[in-house]
């Protein structure tokens, strides 16, 4: 990875209010920290981070730091991490990690895919990207800003494992080398897909099963156990029997008078 110089100056604000007029001046807080000398807050300018960043291919940036009023000309340093704003995309806050040049570094660098998979091209296959990074060990000078996998072979069910992924001359990859990193899987079919999200979910039946139970239960009346409620057209019936039992006694009696 070839170095970018950047000027950068000593930073007494601390404060939030102090720092949040800082950076309304076009100016980045940052830190400096690492094995060869002690944290020390810094700040750059605003336009040249910005620059930096659209210049390279990721925010794995190496930088020849000049600080002013330092009493080394220049600090070998890595962009460690930047805080972004969460509606703009603004720098908020750069952190470097300074380095030596003899001294390896570990660090995440982008995955990229080149070529299109026969899976997709011929068999209507689906390119699933499973890892975007990959964790490297390297000297600064040998460290890649991305890595790139040829997946133009990969057919359906085929797939491409961190062990198969061929690193830069003098760059370690690390992590479990069975890790897929990508994979070509086969399409759904598009009734299936309808099919799954028309059926209901198992615990949907059971909920849908219960509350007709309890429906159930609810519409019968409080009675003997063992005894069924009464159909709707025999209640009434019996109600209209009732009247008429009612009613003859009452007529009887008028005769006899």
């Amino acid at each position: 990875m070839k170095s970018v110089a950047l000027k950068a100056y000593p930073r007494s604000q601390v404060q939030r209010a102090e720092v949040k007029k800082l950076r309304a001046a076009g100016r980045v807080p940052a830190t400096i920290y690492g094995r060869q000398a002690a944290p020390q807050n810094l700040e750059v300018n605003s336009k040249e981070f910005a620059d930096l960043l659209n210049r390279s291919v990721s925010e794995n940036v190496l930088v020849d730091l000049s600080v002013e009023n330092d009493a080394r000309s220049k600090r070998l340093a890595l962009v460690q991490d930047i805080q972004h704003h969460p509606l703009d995309g603004k720098v908020l806050h750069v952190d470097f990690h300074e380095v030596a040049e003899n001294e390896k570094v570990t660090v995440q660098v982008p995955l990229e895919t080149a070529g299109e998979p026969v899976g997709v091209t011929t068999g209507g296959g689906v390119l699933e990207h499973i890892l975007h990074k990959l964790k490297v060990r390297a000297l600064p000078k040998d460290l890649p800003e991305h890595i790139v996998v040829d997946v133009t072979a990969l057919e359906i069910g085929k797939s491409i494992h961190l062990s198969d992924v061929i690193p830069p001359a003098g760059v370690e990859i690390l992590g479990d080398k069975h890790i897929t990193v990508v994979a070509v899987s086969a399409p759904r079919a598009e009734e299936e897909v309808v099919a799954a999200e028309a059926a209901p979910a198992a615990g949907d039946v059971e909920m849908l099963k219960e509350k007709k139970e309890e429906g159930a239960e609810g519409a019968a009346p409080a009675g003997k156990a063992g005894e069924k409620a009464p159909a709707k057209g025999d209640a009434k019936a019996a109600a209209a029997g009732d009247k008429k039992a009612e009613a003859k006694p009452e007529a009887k009696a008028e005769k006899k008078k």
